[in-house]
């Protein structure tokens, strides 16, 4: 089993997309797949047609009054499962806070799941908390979704400092750019001029109304729009990403 965090401080740059495309992408190869939408808004559940509801709530799942696999619900596809978002999920810092090893606690979740599983993608909210750490803890490989903009390599920076202070190694963490426009001149010399401080993935997503007609279908882009650049950049995104695992 490998987990596969989609994971970056900034919000709106892609995170719930590329998990969404990534998992689908791994289920139609055969890969035996889960997601853990671990964002409170529930996108990712919103997607898969699943309601953004787990009974009794996140602290039920961290306190152990309810196991994981009890709240795993089936998608429309096959080899796609889906832990739901819950609003509860809020508050999972401060359920976090009152465990030993607290840091650790999802990848306790997650390892009953070991032989049930391929890959296990975990959809993060855009935060530094201990909700992150433990999923960062959690990740074999994490992968950063980052626009090439001023501010955006600003927080991958912000990202790596973060894995310096709890002692996340920086070969997992794997950047990538997202939500591209080569129209726009900044965009085209970041990506030619990249950082050289963390791996980077060579698959650039581009800013394309496919992925946002995702709300609209509820479907990941290759499935409804697969001869598009944006489904065929997905596509290769997942070849490279499979190469790292």
């Amino acid at each position: 089993m490998k987990i596969v965090a989609c994971y970056n401080i900034k919000g709106g740059i892609g995170k719930t997309a590329t998990t969404v495309n990534l998992a689908y992408l791994a289920a139609r190869e055969g890969a035996r797949t889960l997601v853990w939408d671990l964002d409170p808004q529930g996108a990712t559940s919103f997607y898969f047609r699943i309601k953004p509801k787990v009974k009794k709530g996140g602290a039920g799942l961290l306190s152990g009054k309810k196991e994981l696999d009890d709240v795993i619900k089936g998608t429309d596809h096959i080899n796609l499962d889906l832990v739901p978002a819950d609003f509860s999920y809020r508050n999972l810092d401060l359920a976090l806070d009152d465990f030993k090893n607290s840091d650790k606690r999802i990848r306790k979740l997650l390892k009953p799941l070991d032989t049930e599983y391929d890959y296990i993608f975990l959809d993060c909210p855009p935060s530094v908390s201990l909700v992150s750490e433990n999923i960062l803890v959690a990740a074999d490989i994490i992968i950063a979704p980052t626009i090439p903009t001023t501010l955006s390599l600003r927080t991958l920076d912000q990202i790596l400092e973060f894995c310096n202070k709890i002692g996340v190694a920086h070969a997992k963490v794997f950047m990538f750019f997202s939500m591209v426009d080569l129209r726009k001149k900044l965009h085209k010399q970041i990506i030619e001029n990249p950082p050289d401080n963390v791996r980077i993935l060579k698959t650039c997503i581009p800013y394309a109304s496919d992925i946002e007609q995702m709300g609209i279908h509820r479907q990941p882009v290759p499935l409804f729009a697969k001869n598009s650049r944006a489904g065929k950049a997905y596509e290769a995104l997942w070849d490279e990403i499979k190469e790292l695992s």
